[in-house]
């Protein structure tokens, strides 16, 4: 634990001395596709208040290089060949800073896979009626009962999402106010700790130091949701090409995160093996001609399958639109399904306000919000990421939430436990104990 906690504040180090230097990339890791944007920050200002900063943090820097590439060598959200993703970070790396006439060495990387789990924790310290300095907050979070995470587990976010100060609880920040005892509550997401030490060893092999790491279902809520649903109570979908994630957020704080293994690339697989047409044709007409609710004039509306296989007839081939509908159905209301299954098990159902927000790629099939309303049985809206300066308008689709979401992150990022001056032998002890799901109990 004490070398995890060593690893991220070298981390946060970085991503100080990056902003300073005045400029710093961004790599959102997924399976179909990495994004690199290159932020400038006005003349290296560093954000005024150390602690947790508000949304508005987006004023403080410029995009000025952005690159897509198709990714190579991931699968669901993760490494699976070394060689091939190295090129392609290589690659959009390169392509950004061509854009941006300038070179990156800090980046801050963003990813879906990992098999994310989330913990509650909660500690508490006596104040005996003083002040609360930074010093009280620090150990007030090493006091946090750490839960049994598992062998070859990495915690990947440590967020205070709620303080209490004798009994008065909501407060985000209590640090200055005079009480007996300080309580808080600590969200704690625990990841696959090879994937991201091989996410790390791609980032130097491609000649990048890393400044930060985030979950692409984390990154996606912060830039796809207003700020009023994070307040209240929202989850947010973000539906990738090889996992959907899921993040829910209360009081402007992530409480729970979770990753779906299933994405758009298998219902593009469905098409491929339903039609017997390969998977890049396959992709093309479920992005030109594809739905989710059949209407009768889907019956007439015919789809040419051209392929060159040198068979005339299977080469001119037509499918009706209700027919590909057919297909792509059964696997989308799958996914919503097994996220249903996610959200019923962190208490989705307590929070006041169950609002989903359903961004990324995946989510611009025609009908898909009505469909998830149907499954889900909430307010559904689509959401997409929030305009930052210098932004291409090619980057300003839902594919691009997690990337601009981490953009939002890096310049203006949340309290950790990590960024606190604890001391070595005050870092939370591993323990037994269950992990208190405390929003169903706290709020």
């Amino acid at each position: 634990m004490i070398q995890l906690f060593e690893t991220q504040r070298a981390m946060r180090a970085m991503r100080k001395a990056a902003m300073q230097r005045g400029v710093m990339g961004i790599v959102d890791l997924g399976t179909s596709k990495v994004t690199c944007l290159i932020l400038r920050f006005d003349s290296g200002h560093m954000p005024e208040t150390e602690g947790v900063g508000s949304m508005a943090g987006q004023a403080q820097f410029r995009v000025i290089g952005a690159a897509t590439t198709r990714a190579r060598g991931m699968r669901h959200g993760e490494i699976e060949v070394m060689q091939e993703a190295e090129r392609a970070v290589r690659t959009v790396v390169q392509t950004a800073q061509k854009m941006a006439q300038v070179r990156i060495d800090h980046a801050i990387v963003s990813f879906s896979g990992a098999s994310p789990r989330s913990y509650g924790l909660t500690g508490e310290v006596e104040l005996g009626g003083r002040e609360v300095s930074e010093a009280d907050v620090a150990a007030v979070l090493a006091n946090c009962d750490t839960p049994d995470i598992g062998l070859g587990r990495a915690v990947l976010h440590a967020q205070p999402v709620n303080f209490a100060l004798d009994y008065r609880s909501g407060l985000s920040d209590p640090r200055g106010q005079l009480g007996n005892s300080l309580t808080a509550d600590m969200h704690l997401l625990t990841v696959d700790q090879t994937v991201v030490q091989n996410i790390m060893h791609c980032m130097r092999r491609s000649d990048l130091e890393l400044a930060g790491l985030a979950s692409s279902a984390y990154a996606a809520g912060v830039s796809a949701m207003v700020e009023d649903e994070q307040k209240i109570g929202s989850a947010c979908i973000d539906l990738g090409a090889g996992t959907s994630g899921l993040s829910i957020f209360l009081r402007g704080h992530m409480i729970y995160a979770d990753t779906v293994r299933i994405g758009g690339m298998h219902v593009t697989q469905d098409i491929s093996k339903g039609l017997g047409i390969p998977v890049a044709l396959a992709e093309r007409i479920k992005t030109l001609h594809g739905g989710l609710i059949a209407t009768g004039r889907d019956d007439r509306e015919m789809i040419p399958l051209t392929a060159e296989t040198g068979d005339w007839e299977h080469d001119r081939r037509e499918i009706s639109r209700s027919e590909l509908i057919g297909i792509m159905r059964p696997r989308v209301e799958e996914i919503l399904e097994a996220v249903r299954d996610r959200l019923d098990a962190a208490g989705f159902d307590d929070l006041p306000s169950q609002k989903i927000v359903l961004t990324g790629g995946g989510s611009q099939v025609p009908g898909l919000a009505s469909l998830a309303a149907r499954i889900l049985g909430q307010q559904v809206r689509l959401g997409r990421p929030l305009r930052i300066q210098g932004l291409p308008q090619a980057a300003t689709g839902p594919a691009f939430s997690s990337a601009v979401g981490l953009a939002l992150f890096a310049a203006h990022p949340q309290d950790e436990c990590w960024d606190f001056d604890i001391a070595n032998q005050r870092y939370p002890a591993r323990s037994l104990r269950r992990a208190v799901k405390w929003f169903k109990e706290n709020w």
